[in-house]
């Protein structure tokens, strides 16, 4: 009974209402409902070239992703001591993988990436990350999630053939080929995704996983019968065979391959801090809301709003943000699908010992992702972009102050495939409208600060042409 007792003092299991039996089984919920992104994540890494051409070895990338995340969740349980799971962040491995790498190398990419959890860290221990959270309004925080929701969702369809350029001026793009879904896996991506869709509404535990696994199982049958290979009317990139092993020892070559200021001369110092800041603006904020959504899920939150040992939470999501970059997977985050561990009855940092280690065991198994085409794992894209788009509703849009520059945020992310364009024409135009009201005095000193960096960013092409 001593080490039981030792055990729940440490993680107060019985101060709060729970039990080993439901933290066990709330970790279990978790790691099942964000299984998914040890598959995502390298697909989405894994499908862009940086500035050489070069691409990241997905099998590399999976057991980069599974091992950060369980030890990311562990640690986060051990001082957080709060059932909040972490993995790679999507939407800023969007960032990473669209816009960051084919300007710079992956090592550079990921160097940046560093820098950017390194300064979150700073902020955290300076309490500077709170007063930043705070400059900007929260309908603003809103808008960025949604359009990263939408242009994920872009992504997922791109990807997966369904939504393809027409090669004319009007319409840009289009339906599949010609207006028409004609290709086996443009069928086999709409199939996952009504099927997905399916498991989602009827809530079923680790609906997107499923759907992942289930469209993959459906793609290789297909691959087996009509041998389509990779193609124009074939599969995007993975092809999906059967790997002639399942089971492998994990490749952690991808550990420590990060360039901290080689960047700086390649991309130029303002495109890079503008990179470094718009990782810092998409990460931080999306960790703060998730902390405190599981901990109210939890009805751990003081009714003045805080939250028991916050700033331990946040020191822990600041070192995953630098440790992702480190071992190439992008930025490690909070997870809003720690949620389904809370609804499963965890309450402590006990739930996520049991989610991490099985992220670690999850790192034997990444030979699987070579398995999984564009077109299953687009699926996910999809319906986790749809997840995060439901923000939307917490938005007025009677109030033109904040609705035309969340407007602005959420629709140029996906229009201009960027995420930082979107945030930085909402954060201009909410200080731009203000400043034309009177009310000025409304916006906080650091979003002034905020501001005039995207001027700069937007401007940087015009500074080029001028010192060329």
């Amino acid at each position: 009974m001593r080490p039981m007792s030792t055990l729940d003092r440490f993680f107060e299991i019985s101060a709060r209402g729970s039990t080993m039996s439901r933290e066990v089984r709330g970790g279990l919920a978790t790691f099942f409902t964000m299984a998914y992104i040890v598959v995502l994540n390298p697909l989405i890494l894994g499908a862009s070239p940086d500035m050489d051409g070069q691409k990241l070895p997905m099998a590399a990338v999976a057991a980069g992703t599974a091992l950060v995340a369980g030890l990311m969740t562990i640690l986060m349980g051990v001082v957080g001591r709060f059932p909040l799971a972490l993995a790679a962040g999507l939407g800023v491995n969007a960032l990473v993988a669209f816009e960051i790498a084919p300007k710079m190398t992956w090592a550079d990419a990921m160097g940046l990436v560093v820098i950017e959890g390194l300064i979150i860290t700073v902020l955290v221990l300076t309490g500077l990350r709170k007063a930043i959270f705070e400059s900007v309004p929260m309908q603003m925080k809103t808008a960025i999630g949604v359009g990263i929701g939408l242009f994920l969702a872009l992504i997922g369809f791109v990807d997966a053939g369904f939504v393809r350029s027409t090669a004319q001026p009007s319409p840009p793009i289009g339906l599949g080929l010609g207006g028409k879904i004609v290709t086996w896996p443009g069928l086999v991506f709409v199939l996952g995704l009504l099927f997905t869709i399916v498991l989602l509404v009827r809530k079923v535990r680790g609906a997107i996983l499923i759907g992942i696994i289930t469209t993959t199982a459906l793609a290789v049958v297909v691959e087996a019968i009509a041998s389509l290979g990779s193609s124009k009317t074939g599969w995007s990139l993975n092809v999906p065979k059967v790997p002639q092993k399942w089971i492998d020892v994990p490749d952690l070559s991808l550990l420590g391959k990060f360039n901290l200021f080689h960047s700086w001369q390649v991309a130029g110092a303002v495109v890079c801090a503008m990179f470094v800041f718009t990782l810092l603006l998409t990460d931080f904020f999306d960790s703060m809301g998730t902390m405190v959504a599981v901990g109210q899920e939890a009805g751990l939150v003081t009714e003045e709003g805080s939250v028991p040992r916050a700033r331990e939470i946040l020191l822990v999501d600041s070192i995953a943000a630098a440790a992702g970059g480190a071992a190439s997977t992008s930025s490690n985050t909070s997870y809003i699908e720690s949620a389904a561990g809370v609804g499963e009855g965890a309450r402590t940092g006990v739930a996520n010992l049991v989610t991490g280690g099985l992220f670690l065991l999850a790192m034997f198994l990444a030979p699987l992702v070579t398995i999984v085409p564009l077109e299953a794992a687009a699926t996910a894209l999809v319906v986790v972009g749809f997840l995060m788009v439901t923000g939307i509703r917490n938005i007025d849009w009677s109030d033109y102050e904040i609705a035309i520059p969340a407007f602005l945020t959420i629709v140029l992310m996906p229009f201009t495939y960027s995420i930082s364009n979107g945030i930085g024409a909402g954060m201009i135009s909410y200080a731009l409208i203000k400043l034309v009201r009177g009310k000025a005095r409304e916006v906080h000193p650091l979003l002034w600060v905020v501001a005039g960096l995207f001027v700069l960013y937007f401007l940087r092409g015009v500074t080029e042409i001028m010192f060329e």
